[in-house]
């Protein structure tokens, strides 16, 4: 069968001979989301509030039919092909039966119809209503998935993967044109020499798709967590060969980020991901997320919904809390809860918020320290036997002498759970100036001792449009997980505290109060005593005759102020 389609061809592929290199995919796949945005711009909807829809949506579809052809390429029942386009083309010769058994070796891709390939709509361009054409196919794939591809709202609907896009354009007469540009675009690139790699090419790119659209502006949902966290995180939580068969979990899991930092250090096909996240923008991040690094399979369990007043991971019994192996968190710090904040506060509710639950604020309701919640329902979704967890917190909540405060903080030394903290530098987020730490708990109650870092000196300050950031190093990265997971005491950057310490310091989780006060001492012979004491009277005495000419010039000026007075 002969078509007329570019696709990234494979000749042009040839042509250059380091694709294969992360950094040539990384900067050829950054230059198809620019034309994206670009397309977007064209047609007026640059910054306008659907253009991460269409962004976001574009891209997916492309990787999906990318991967769909790479996985026909590579199934025995489509054996003998020479390249992607011949399996394509078997596969669109098939009758529907031949496809039906075909698809039945498809368990974690999308199933594509022929007619919704991205050849098809690159040889449809040329009919009028090729707008309906396209939205047609984007709705007709996310119909044909959604048992494996939708995520939950909190009633237990399922959100579809696609739900066109070519509407945002406000005149009819441009849509064709607009998902032409967008066909064409698409048409220009190809994903087949990605499939082999893993989260480190995946996470450069997410991050970069999304930068636009997810910023760091403190509200629920809209946090991003740097990779560098990310990273921190991860290999201390997991510093060797991770468990397998492991739950992950996030209750305001945003964007996904430390959730798919753990699972690619657990390996993908070693855990289950569990989350929830109230922002629909935010789940819509993650489900994106999870899809490009292959955890297909925990996408039932991402739920659109408040965590605090509906959590939608329960027991069995769905009478508690599930409690899962691993819990990682870069929850909002503050956020108004005014509407649920009551409720939260009744009886029923008092064994997960032990602690309590803030007040509202007299002047800013959006004040309300959300974390301290977070926290807790935290605590409260950690296994009981080997739960681990990992929080991002402001670093205020360290030392902070409020009620709710001390009693988490509390509850952590007196059961054993804290391994240990890490104070980041500041501007470590790009957005917001709030510094942070992250706290590392063990629910087994084993610790009697916890690793304090001070790393608020280390990294880079660079600017990011506006913003000041500091950025770390690899090797710094390696210093903080290195140092926290072998538990070295390095002066002025980290100690090991007995908890019996920690409760001293009225449960105190600063580094830097427990550093010791050096004082560094210099031996001197008698002579050279009185050489130093001579120079420093003298030295003394010059500056009070400084001082005493200084007050006369001031005397006298006054005086002349009050004669002209």
């Amino acid at each position: 069968m002969h078509r007329t389609f570019y696709h990234g061809s494979v000749s042009a592929r040839k042509k250059d001979s380091q694709l294969t290199d992360n950094q040539t995919l990384i900067v050829q796949t950054k230059g198809m989301i620019d034309g994206l945005k670009s397309v977007c711009k064209d047609y007026g909807l640059a910054n306008d509030s659907s253009e991460y829809k269409i962004i976001t949506e574009a891209f997916l579809y492309k990787f999906l039919n990318d991967k769909f052809r790479h996985e026909l390429f590579a199934n025995k029942k489509v054996s003998g092909s020479k390249d992607l386009n011949e399996a394509e083309d078997r596969y669109i010769s098939m009758d529907d039966a031949e496809r039906d058994y075909l698809m039945l070796d498809f368990t974690d891709t999308a199933i594509i119809k022929p007619e919704h390939l991205l050849s098809a709509l690159f040889n449809s361009q040329n009919k009028s209503n090729f707008d309906e054409i396209f939205d047609g196919a984007l709705v007709g794939i996310a119909n044909d998935n959604i048992e494996t591809f939708s995520v939950l709202t909190g009633s237990g609907e399922k959100i579809k993967l696609f739900r066109g896009v070519s509407n945002y354009v406000a005149e009819p007469e441009k849509r064709a044109a607009f998902c032409r540009a967008i066909v064409n675009k698409l048409s220009a690139f190809s994903f087949e020499e990605a499939f082999t790699q893993k989260y480190d090419f995946f996470s450069d790119i997410f991050e970069y798709l999304i930068s636009d659209y997810n910023k760091d502006s403190g509200e629920y949902g809209e946090y991003f967590t740097p990779n560098s966290v990310a990273c921190i995180i991860a290999r201390i939580l997991v510093p060797e060969a991770g468990p397998r068969s492991v739950t992950v979990y996030d209750p305001a899991c945003g964007s996904g980020t430390l959730v798919l930092a753990l699972a690619h250090e657990l390996g993908e096909d070693n855990c289950s991901i569990y989350g929830q996240d109230q922002s629909q923008k935010a789940n819509e991040f993650m489900r994106l997320n999870l899809i490009l690094n292959g955890l297909v399979h925990s996408l039932p369990h991402v739920v659109h919904d408040d965590t605090l007043a509906t959590p939608r991971h329960l027991n069995q019994d769905k009478n508690r809390l599930r409690q899962f192996d691993f819990v990682v968190s870069n929850p909002p710090f503050k956020s108004d809860f005014s509407s649920t904040r009551d409720v939260l506060a009744d009886e029923k509710h008092s064994q997960r918020f032990f602690a309590g639950v803030p007040n509202i604020p007299k002047k800013d309701a959006k004040k309300m320290a959300i974390y301290l919640m977070f926290i807790q329902h935290i605590l409260s979704s950690m296994d009981e036997g080997n739960g681990k967890a990992a929080i991002v917190v402001p670093t205020g909540f360290l030392t902070a002498k409020g009620k709710i405060e001390l009693a988490i903080r509390k509850k952590m030394i007196e059961e054993g759970m804290l391994r240990g903290v890490v104070s980041m530098p500041s501007n470590i987020f790009a957005n917001t100036g709030t510094n942070v730490s992250i706290v590392f708990l063990d629910k087994d109650g084993a610790n009697d001792e916890a690793v304090l870092i001070d790393a608020s000196k280390l990294g880079t300050k660079v600017k990011i449009e506006k913003n000041q950031r500091t950025v770390l190093s690899e090797g710094e990265i390696d210093q903080i997980i290195n140092t926290f997971n072998r538990a070295e005491q390095i002066e002025d950057f980290s100690v090991v505290a007995t908890l019996g310490d920690i409760k001293e310091k009225r449960y105190s989780f600063s580094a830097g109060q427990y550093f010791d006060i050096r004082i560094k001492y210099i031996d001197l012979t008698p002579e050279e005593f009185d050489v130093e004491l001579t120079k420093r009277l003298a030295s003394l005495e010059s500056l009070f005759a400084e001082s005493n000419q200084l007050q006369k010039e001031i005397a006298k000026q006054m005086g002349t102020v009050h004669f002209e007075a």
